[in-house]
């Protein structure tokens, strides 16, 4: 949490409380306090105590509260402005007593009111982190309350906003605040203006502390008494005056607590209350909500309502609107809504879409300047409209602004643009084909093979155009790509005229430079790969004398290579930039780096260098002290060790034995230093440190199964800041989100389900979480027992409106989802099927999923087109090879779009074999659909089938494949880069193919000073890499090489090592033990299996010939 703002913290400790109202009001103790009474037994302190004090020459923990606050009034005046930070820190390690509450009052009445706002800000900025108890803040804020009291005109803005502002608001965050001030019968008018107070500083405050304050305003307008909910005959502009900006945090149910409908939209029509949320951006209910209120009848005039509440019309709202009025809102809708400005590739949310397609029903006109005008707007028409009702001379007359509109579902694009083909709508040069701009999505494959490498070269050339291809699918930009390149002769041309929504799609082989010079302005442009900048780092870093011009992108290809051939010093500049520009490099490019920079010695200045490279580091070889050097690497980048890498032990058990934790328990400080090294604490510290990790936790990736039953134990015993479950929030799921999947059904049926709803309407959409995850929630929504469904009730029919729910799935049970959608309409059923992904995306559970899949196959007997097969992601657990195997898999677009659902092998391999029997060939495109992921799928016979050249422009890695898959791809991958063989560039092209080289060919590579990493040297073929010599495998390893000592003990270089000469391993001089001595025969016979995981087979008898025993052979030998 970011530091407070000057006296912010008093008042974020009382606001917020879930029933304190018996919890925390005796606390909140009310002048007068009988002095005499209070202090009758507490030692007195003396004057010359506080001064010494004062002085600092005792400490403030000597003296308890009691004693500061029985002492006489003038004595506390020398105490220094800083005073209050040092008793609260004393304050903070002790438990409160029935007495404090009035030992504050007693306390702060005696501070002269200037002295006292002064120590209160000082105290403020500079420790918002003493961490004080619930309580002991009740208690220290009820004293200052009754302090603030006591000044002149305290009713007055003047004097008491400076009191809030300054003096109060750390300690306002606190979920007692309501109920004290209750309890101390706070005025409505008072309350009005802490609110106006807050309000002024809400911008600055964190979530955190405006949720807090937010449910310390809802308690107190909400506690059981007369006047509570402060409505005034006088005003009805009560959301301004009694929530502010904290209205951002309502649910709708928080709404309906503060009065009935008819009050409600009497304050929602308030001018000012409309202004307020014009500005707001509420949940998405409550703005919905909110909108509801002003349009409901009787229905305020639309041009009145704010311009970001017409994102939330219902379609009722722009059902009977004229002409003019519908084109004005269409207009006004394009301009101000989120969801609708030119985000590439940002398509309406279900809602907003409903409300757009709603207004253009309203509009029987479809002119080409009724189209152009339409905006954003244009994204509500349906498919079944385009198709049906839109002349084709008027989609072509409006297509300059339809090719501006912004997130075109890909279902719309092809429907207009398959609509302009087939009505003769030609592509002849560049400029027909940037006409469609951002309806270029809409064009298939075999559209864009058909086109001319020219006409695609003027289109990218033309201002504007570029940017749209940047949704393209990846098949389609592929296809732009070996376009341009069919035309182009040279890599320096080829990265010029590719614009950067196109780079990342540039074949790697074809960015090899060979003898030409690369411009480094056009390369520093474009967003490279890190296997793409690899091409090109060495010519760069030759060329190129400051290192500072290279950019981020360019830096992020560092090859070992490379950086064997510019020397130490020039490594250690370049690692330097790395820093500067936050360059992220892989685990083997960091353990390169190490070595290169160490090779002159260990730096003194490892803050200087990339961060992550202290992961391979330790406490010892840093300057620094350890807790520092532990800082660091809890920023680095976690993701550069793999989750089982035995280095994230190490460095989590050295953390701990630097930071003195001899338990389990680990305290926020040192979380702090951890950072995400706190992902890797066993389940004992989780459930030792309670609730407090939790936080730090929040963070991680993912949890090992232990680690997430105990984040369930902690959050199950409700002995945290959340509470129990069954006291869960829809805000406390928000906070929670991280470990929703972690939460299992034991915690999940414990949760309201009234939490769980709102959740899912305001925040579950724009979660990171997946459909999958959002499914258990959603399940727990459903009955536990489904009643077979007589037919489909009329309220749950399925219609447009019920498809632009979000919240669909939780409506219907299996059974009554597949009633109604037996009794779908036609037109209902076209607009289901031009939606599929949008309602696919929603997240069903599994048996919801099963009818939806049944539903389709009924629908599409003979196979699914295009369209459904690249939203099938969710139906692929009731998918069958049988299936599949009478699908129309008509491209390499349309494989592509399937594999791109991440189907399981079974259907993916039966997808590939569809897919090649139906005559298509395995080319560039469909080895990239392919990928590393499935490219072990391959048989033999399909693997002969590829061509050497559509393997160049295609990325795999063959590396968890079998023996025989990676000797075949490695020797179509040695032909593909034939002509590339004597450049640098070579290895990095042909290094995810080593597994199945030859030793020939690996001896040949010893030669080029490749620094072959040993992760990959362990993968090579086992009988290549036994062929090799302890010279070669220098050649190969190079900077390398000594890390081979710490393989030696495990195949196959212990393998490898025990067929070499001891005397020829010593000449390497890394330590190398295990060869075969002088004197010593070592006979061996190898069994090499087919597959390179499996272990080396090999039998070795050492037999140590004594001299004595050969003499007498030989003379046996003479005598014969």
């Amino acid at each position: 949490m970011s530091p407070l703002l000057p006296g912010l913290g008093f008042l974020l400790l009382l606001l917020g409380c879930q029933g304190a109202a018996a919890a925390g009001t005796e606390l909140c103790s009310s002048s007068p306090v009988n002095e005499s009474a209070v202090c009758a037994s507490v030692p007195s302190a003396s004057q010359e105590q506080l001064l010494e004090v004062a002085r600092g020459q005792r400490s403030p923990c000597s003296l308890s509260f009691g004693q500061l606050a029985c002492a006489q009034g003038p004595w506390l005046q020398d105490l220094q402005d800083d005073f209050l930070l040092s008793l609260f820190s004393c304050l903070a390690s002790k438990p409160s007593t029935a007495l404090d509450p009035e030992y504050s009052i007693l306390f702060f009445s005696k501070y002269d009111a200037r002295k006292l706002l002064a120590s209160l800000s000082l105290f403020s900025q500079q420790s918002p982190q003493v961490a004080l108890s619930q309580e002991w803040s009740l208690v220290l804020l009820s004293g200052l309350w009754e302090r603030m009291l006591r000044e002149p005109g305290v009713g007055s803005p003047a004097v008491l906003l400076p009191w809030l502002r300054q003096g109060l608001l750390p300690l306002l965050p606190h979920p007692r605040l309501g109920p004290c001030l209750r309890a101390k019968r706070v005025s409505c008018q008072m309350f009005q203006l802490l609110v106006a107070a807050l309000d002024g500083v809400y911008s600055q405050l964190s979530v955190e502390e405006q949720r807090n304050l937010y449910s310390g305003i809802k308690q107190f307008l909400t506690q059981p008494g007369p006047g509570q909910s402060c409505h005034s005959p006088n005003s009805t502009a009560w959301f301004r005056n009694f929530l502010g900006s904290f209205l951002e945090h309502a649910t709708v149910e928080d709404l309906q607590l503060f009065g009935d409908e008819a009050t409600l939209q009497k304050f929602a029509r308030d001018p000012e209350n409309v202004e307020l949320v014009g500005n707001l951006t509420l949940l998405r209910e409550t703005a919905q909500y909110y909108t509801l209120l002003l349009t409901s009848a009787p229905a305020l005039p639309l041009a009145s309502l704010p311009d970001r509440l017409l994102c939330y019309l219902s379609p009722g709202a722009v059902a009977n609107l004229s002409r003019e009025e519908a084109l004005g809102v269409a207009q006004r809708l394009g301009r101000s809504c989120p969801w609708s400005r030119g985000m590439p590739g940002a398509s309406l949310a279900p809602q907003e879409l409903q409300v757009a397609s709603s207004l253009l029903r309203s509009l029987d006109d479809s002119s080409p300047a009724m189209l152009a005008a339409l905006g954003q707007a244009a994204l509500g028409l349906s498919v079944s409209r385009i198709q049906e009702n839109i002349p084709e001379e008027h989609l072509e007359a409006a297509l300059p602004a339809l090719g501006r509109v912004q997130g075109w579902r890909a279902e719309q694009a092809r429907a207009v643009v398959n609509k302009l083909l087939s009505s003769g709508y030609q592509i002849l040069d560049g400029q027909s084909l940037a006409q469609l701009g951002t309806l270029v999505g809409g064009l298939n494959s075999s559209t864009l093979w058909s086109l001319s490498p020219e006409v695609v070269l003027e289109a990218l050339q033309l201002p504007g155009f570029a940017q749209h291809v940047d949704t393209l699918p990846s098949a389609l930009k592929r296809i732009l790509v070996e376009k341009v390149s069919s035309r182009v002769g040279h890599p320096a041309e080829l990265v010029k005229l590719i614009p950067s929504a196109l780079a990342s799609s540039i074949p790697k082989s074809l960015l090899v430079f060979g003898e030409e010079k690369p411009n480094l302005q056009d390369l520093n442009s474009k967003p490279w790969s890190r296997e793409q900048a690899a091409m090109f780092f060495s010519d760069v870093v030759k060329a190129e004398p400051d290192f500072n011009r290279l950019s981020q992108s360019v830096l992020q290809g560092f090859t070992c290579a490379a950086a064997s051939t510019v020397g130490a010093e020039r490594v250690q500049e370049l690692a330097r930039v790395m820093r500067k520009k936050k360059v992220r490099l892989g685990q083997d490019q960091l353990s390169c780096l190490l070595r290169m920079v160490t090779l002159q010695g260990t730096p003194q200045d490892w803050d200087t260098y990339p961060q992550d490279l202290l992961l391979f580091l330790s406490p010892s070889d840093y300057a620094g002290n350890c807790s520092q050097f532990f800082t660091n690497v809890g920023k680095a980048n976690e993701d550069v060790l793999p989750r089982e890498a035995p280095q994230r032990q190490q460095l989590l058990l050295e953390a701990l034995e630097c930071l003195g934790v001899s338990g389990t328990q680990i305290s926020k400080g040192n979380a702090e230093i951890l950072g995400w090294l706190v992902c890797e604490l066993g389940e004992e510290y989780i459930r030792s440190s309670g609730g407090s990790l939790l936080k730090d936790l929040s963070q991680c990736g993912s949890f090992l199964p232990e680690q997430e039953e105990a984040i369930r134990d902690v959050l199950s015993s409700g002995n945290t800041t959340f509470g129990p479950p069954a006291a869960w929030s829809a805000f406390t799921l928000s906070e929670l989100s991280r470990f929703i999947p972690v939460l299992g059904p034991s915690i999940l049926q414990q949760i309201p389900k009234k939490a769980l709803t709102t959740w899912l309407r305001n925040f579950a959409w724009d979660s990171h979480l997946s459909r999958e995850e959002l499914a258990t929630v959603v399940g727990e929504l459903l009955p536990r027992r489904h009643k077979r469904a007589e037919g489909c009730p009329a309220e749950l029919e399925i219609t447009e409106a019920m498809m632009n729910n979000d919240l669909m799935n939780v409506a219907y049970t299996p059974e009554q989802l597949r009633a109604c959608l037996r009794n779908i309409s036609k037109e209902n059923q076209l607009y289901l099927e031009s939606h599929l992904s949008d309602v696919l995306a929603y997240p069903f559970s599994n048996p919801q999923l099963a009818v939806l899949k049944d539903y389709l196959h009924e629908r599409y007997p003979d196979g699914y087109p295009d369209s459904v097969l690249s939203a099938m992601g969710p139906l692929l657990p009731w998918l069958s090879p049988e299936e599949i195997s009478s699908w129309r898999m008509s491209s390499a677009a349309t494989l592509a779009a399937f594999l791109g659902t991440r189907p399981p092998d079974s259907l993916a391999s039966a997808a590939i074999k569809r897919y090649l029997e139906l005559g298509n060939a395995l080319n560039a495109t469909a080895l990239d659909a392919i990928g590393t992921t499935y490219v072990c799928l391959l048989n033999a016979t399909q693997l002969k089938a590829i061509d050497p050249s559509s393997l160049k422009l295609a990325s795999l890695d063959p590396s968890a494949c079998s023996q025989e898959t990676k000797n075949l791809l490695y020797q179509k991958a040695k032909e593909a880069f034939s002509d590339q063989h004597r450049l640098p560039a070579y290895y990095e092209l042909i290094l995810p193919y080593l597994g199945g080289a030859p030793a020939a060919d690996l001896k040949v590579l010893s030669k080029d000073d490749v620094n072959m990493n040993v992760s990959t040297f362990v993968t090579l073929r086992r009988d290549s890499l036994m062929l090799l010599t302890p010279r070669e495998v220098q050649g190969l390893l190079g900077v390398h090489l000594p890390e081979l000592a710490q393989w030696q003990s495990r195949a196959p270089v212990r393998n490898w090592l025990a067929r070499q000469k001891q005397s020829e391993l010593d000449k390497l001089q890394v330590g190398l033990t295990g060869g075969v001595q002088e004197g010593y025969i070592n006979l061996v016979t190898p069994k090499f299996p087919e597959t390179s995981s499996a272990p080396l087979g090999s039998m070795a008898t050492v037999f140590h010939l004594l001299p004595a025993l050969l003499l007498s052979f030989l003379t046996v030998s003479i005598l014969s």
